[in-house]
């Protein structure tokens, strides 16, 4: 298997895109990719992240580039889970993005970080790593309208995202009454 093979396998299970870092791993050295990227056969997304350049993109996409360019251990947090999830209307201006790690890279303007501890639970939705739903609804409280974030707490609850449990606490977090019946 070639090295460029190496990297297409990889990216192609994560929205199309490696960074430096992966393909370090691959034994692909940064000037490899420059030059896989002059060929035409990557495109350069931002600092130290590759996108393949024949790819078929899907609705996430912006979010996983979003978790790339922040670098290791980012995750997507709050509304923008919301938002990628479609759990409830949302207009996220930015994309909110946590990290254990200071950032000092140049980053779109739409991507905002957020400073979290190392070790918080995570989960991958849709390919990208993500705050956990109910960890995500309840950050936004005070943001966002607490019928909206109802409405995304039974919309996850309904799609099997959240546990009965883990919604309830949730509810009652939101100071709401959607209780589900059973």
């Amino acid at each position: 298997m070639s090295k460029f093979d190496s990297i297409f396998e990889k990216a192609i299970d994560n929205h199309g895109l490696i960074t430096s870092a992966e393909a370090r791993v691959l034994g692909v050295s940064n000037n490899e990719l420059v030059q896989y990227a002059r060929r035409g056969s990557l495109l350069r997304v931002g600092q130290g992240v590759y996108r393949l350049a024949r790819y078929v993109p899907s609705e996430a996409d912006p979010y996983a580039l979003a978790v790339a360019l922040v670098g290791p251990g980012a995750y997507l947090y709050g509304e923008s889970v919301i938002a990628l999830l479609g759990l409830a209307p949302t207009t996220p201006g930015m994309m909110l993005v946590a990290s254990p790690r200071r950032v000092r890279r140049n980053l779109p303007h739409y991507v905002r970080i957020v400073s979290v501890s190392d070790g918080l639970p995570t989960r991958t939705y849709d390919g990208v790593p993500c705050q956990l739903v109910d960890d995500a609804i309840r950050a936004e409280g005070g943001r966002m309208l607490t019928d909206r974030l109802i409405e995304a707490a039974t919309e996850a609850r309904a799609r099997g995202l959240i546990t009965r449990r883990r919604y309830d606490r949730l509810i009652d977090d939101l100071g709401g009454d959607a209780r589900e019946d059973t």
